[in-house]
């Protein structure tokens, strides 16, 4: 007998140095309680193992069982105080039942009753405790061979083994509950920062939006002249219009002007106004743009494309802040935040010559780079969604997008940016039949694209071009001829070639372009289709 004892004693010992090594292994209860529940059944060579835990509904929920099918499972649900199990969670006090088939209160849910002929099935359950509160209930179905089984060793055994699972349970629940906390305040920083950071009428939900959101917060309260930066299309001018109603000049006028758009005699004129008799046909005197953005902004749009004559001119009003109307001779000062825009790399036209520098430094005070919508693809779902519901606004047509359609936008290379977006989203939602827009119903999609032919390569005569080099933007069907400049220098692979001519021409897109003899646009389509990363010095 003694001999039996300590076998025992020494099995169980084993077995909770079993369980509180797997305990302490995971986080992943399940896979935790399932492992304990195995080593548990196999050590005390019972039928079947269960583990139950109290669920925020109210109901008792088996979460692991060892022994049963997934249908039996399924059903291991129990009120507080209903069967046996119910009983041990409401009162916290162990239950035996030597025969649980003479048990009228063992409802079976899980089909334990069920046994081979002769066989006599006990139930032995405990509660699980975890400073003093009660989570769950830890319970066996063990086959009895003998009339003599000690029902108290197995109670006390299952107490134990019931401590540390409800240990692990607490600190389970305390670590995820820790976890659902800061993922809340997490989210709701973030909302905090997007409603921080964002402007009335522009759209970007993207971290390079964010950045200019935050960039024009800053400096819309403040005098400082400002340039905008970046590709045509990319809402230079709504920003210039969010920077003019944050800033304390909101309630004056917002005047803009597109300087590519008239000729330099035309341009003075409607900048600095003129006198009646100035030239043929002024009749009358006519105010000019800085007079009427007096007290208020004024945006000059395309600013790298007037001519050195006219920068000389616009530099001493900047400077001295007063002017003369063309044909006047008084001298009239005005009060005007002036904000710039251009998609000229005026760095480079500083250094040929054809941008003055000291105009340069006047209007390049504090500058926001605008992203390309290529840079921005996170914020392409929600423009579509802006226009597409302009469109049925003003059109008075229920449209639906489907996921393909919208996955060939955000796909699109987009060198037209929001502005061609737009009118890729009206062009289509005019033309398409129904209610439904598809991906078949782009012109894309049908060899149509405008914009693809606008940017086609020119077709040169071949010139011993190595291999293809795929135009990403027409979606493989048209080649880049490209052509060596030293045959026995230059590498096989595509790839090798544009980083050898970047490498020949220092780094400079527009010769490494003329090396290969495509065009600059070309260069930046296969730069991003191969993710080459341009080298800045």
């Amino acid at each position: 007998m003694a001999n039996i004892v300590d076998r025992n004693g020494n099995l169980r010992l084993v077995t909770i140095y079993e369980i509180s090594k797997i305990l302490g292994s995971s986080l992943d209860l399940s896979k935790t309680l399932r492992e304990v529940l195995n080593v548990l059944v196999n050590h005390l060579e019972a039928r079947r193992g269960m583990l139950s835990l109290m669920q925020e509904s109210g109901e008792l929920h088996l979460v692991s069982a060892v022994g049963i099918s997934g249908e039996e499972f399924r059903r291991g649900r129990y009120q507080v105080g209903e069967g046996i199990t119910g009983k041990i969670f409401q009162t916290g006090i162990p239950s035996v039942v030597s025969d649980i088939s003479q048990e009228p209160l063992f409802l079976a849910r899980t089909g334990s009753r069920e046994s081979a002929d002769g066989e006599k099935i006990a139930f032995v359950g405990v509660p699980i405790i975890a400073a003093r509160e009660t989570l769950g209930v830890l319970c066996i179905y063990r086959v009895v061979d003998s009339s003599t089984h000690s029902f108290d060793d197995d109670v006390r055994f299952l107490t134990m083994v019931a401590n540390l699972i409800g240990q692990t349970v607490r600190l389970y629940r305390s670590v995820t509950a820790e976890r659902s906390q800061l993922l809340e305040e997490q989210r709701l920083l973030k909302k905090e920062l997007h409603g921080k950071y964002k402007l009335d009428n522009v759209i970007g939900i993207s971290k390079a939006m964010q950045e200019v959101f935050a960039e024009v917060h800053q400096s819309a309260p403040s005098r400082s002249t400002m340039l905008l930066r970046g590709e045509s299309g990319t809402g230079k001018e709504v920003i210039a219009r969010a920077i003019h109603y944050l800033s304390p000049r909101k309630d004056g006028p917002f005047i803009k002007l597109n300087c590519a758009a008239l000729s330099e005699t035309l341009l003075e004129s409607e900048l600095f106004g003129h006198e009646k008799g100035a030239f043929t046909g002024a009749q009358t005197e006519r105010k000019g743009r800085f007079e009427l953005a007096h007290g208020g902004t004024l945006f000059l749009d395309e600013i790298g494309d007037i001519s050195p004559a006219f920068q000389a001119k616009l530099l001493r009003v900047l400077q001295e802040r007063e002017f003369e109307r063309v044909g006047g001779s008084r001298s009239i000062k005005v009060d005007v935040r002036l904000i710039t825009a251009t998609n000229r790399d005026l760095e480079k036209a500083v250094t040929r010559g054809d941008f003055r520098a000291d105009l340069y430094y006047r209007i390049n005070v504090v500058s926001i780079f605008m992203p390309p919508l290529r840079e921005r693809r996170e914020d392409i779902p929600y423009l579509v969604e802006h226009f597409l519901d302009k469109f049925r606004r003003e059109n008075q047509r229920k449209l639906a997008l489907t996921p393909q359609a919208l996955n060939v936008m955000t796909n699109c290379f987009w060198p037209g940016n929001v502005r061609e977006l737009e009118n890729c989203v009206e062009r289509t939602a005019t033309m398409v039949r129904g209610d439904v827009i598809n991906e078949i119903n782009f012109s894309c999609s049908q060899n149509k694209c405008l914009t693809q032919l606008l940017h086609e390569p020119l077709q040169a005569e071949p010139i011993a071009a190595p291999g293809p080099l795929e135009y990403a933007a027409a979606r493989g069907k048209t080649v880049i001829p490209i052509t060596e400049v030293s045959p026995s220098a230059a590498p096989d692979s595509e790839r090798e070639r544009l980083i050898w001519a970047l490498e020949q021409c220092g780094w400079v897109q527009a010769k490494a372009a003329r090396v290969l003899n495509i065009s600059p646009r070309q260069m930046g389509y296969a730069l991003q289709k191969y993710n080459i990363e341009v080298k800045k010095f």
